[in-house]
């Protein structure tokens, strides 16, 4: 079980929004470069990124932040994700260093551009669902599509992605608590891993999550709880090794 610190960017600074309303965030830094090295040290392994500006522009607009984090830290894996809907997008991305390009709305819009992408890209596509109710959102949150969460996760699994991040939207940035059981339900429906998203709060999550590893549950991004305390990153990962035989 793998946690995936999360730096979220807007006008870029660092950020955490509510259940992803661009009008109601928390700043937590205006250097995201070093943010990302503060996770690095407690042990992280692989870090998302989203750049929310780009998930409702349509195109990047914090790519060059992303580009020096990438820079600054090239052994450590970097998922990015928000506004990636062309192949010129995420060549310039894999260019700079970043390992995997996380596809949304363009997914739901058009899911050949990911059968094209998976082929002229294979191994760096992941595919991020976001549901409310088990229903996919897409454009930064502010679409609810007429398509489930489990029809479009085997959609993609046929493409050839690489993984999926599933984010339970009415949990996200809430502290409430993960959707563990949305979640595992989604992994169960396919093969490829499934990453967890939105609402990790405490170590209780950690150890729910571990629970249902055996679904698919491959790890989780964190993001609030790091930022306010509530989760100590290095600890939750020895916990979650423990737990899930980790070396």
């Amino acid at each position: 079980m793998l946690l995936i610190p999360a730096i979220d960017l807007k006008e870029g600074k660092c950020v955490r929004l509510r259940q992803g309303r661009m009008d109601d965030e928390t700043i937590f830094s205006d250097d995201p470069v070093a943010i990302a090295g503060r996770w690095i040290e407690a042990g992280a392994r692989r870090i998302h990124i989203v750049d929310l500006n780009g998930a409702v522009a349509g195109f990047p607009v914090n790519a060059d932040i992303i580009g020096r984090i990438a820079e600054e830290y090239p052994d450590v894996e970097i998922q990015v994700g928000g506004g990636i809907r062309s192949f010129d997008v995420i060549q310039t991305y894999l260019d700079v260093g970043v390992d995997y390009v996380i596809i949304g709305t363009q997914a739901v819009r058009r899911p050949a551009f990911v059968d094209d992408a998976c082929d002229e890209f294979p191994g760096h596509i992941i595919v991020g669902l976001d549901a409310k109710d088990g229903m996919v959102a897409t454009d930064g949150w502010e679409q609810v599509s007429q398509a489930s969460a489990e029809d479009m996760a085997r959609r993609f699994e046929a493409a050839g992605v690489e993984a999926l991040v599933f984010t339970d939207i009415g949990r996200d940035g809430m502290m409430r608590g993960v959707n563990v059981e949305a979640t595992a339900r989604l992994a169960r429906a396919v093969e490829i891993p499934v990453i967890a998203s939105g609402g990790v709060s405490s170590m209780d999550d950690v150890r729910a999550l571990c629970a249902a590893a055996d679904s698919g549950i491959s790890g989780a991004i964190v993001g609030r709880a790091l930022y306010e305390g509530g989760l100590d990153l290095a600890e939750a990962q020895r916990t979650a090794n423990e737990l899930t035989g980790a070396v």
